[in-house]
């Protein structure tokens, strides 16, 4: 078991180290997806506890967790 893992890791890291394109184009990926939770984060969920005490938020989960839509 430890040699199949060992393997495919070794696979994976001679792969990756082995890339031309193929990084700039991961960072890219990875950097499209920082942006975007962070856009969403910002713009769309506000947070709904932010500012309450520990009373009010625990009333305001229970009253989530019973509300029935």
């Amino acid at each position: 078991m430890k040699e199949k893992l060992l393997f495919v890791w070794n696979l994976y890291a001679d792969g990756f180290k082995n890339m031309t394109w193929g990084r700039p184009l991961w960072m890219l990926i990875f950097l499209k997806i920082i942006v975007l939770f962070l856009v969403l984060r910002l713009f769309f969920f506000e947070p709904v506890l932010a500012g309450k005490s520990d009373n009010q938020k625990s009333e305001h989960v229970g009253n989530e967790l019973i509300k029935t839509n």
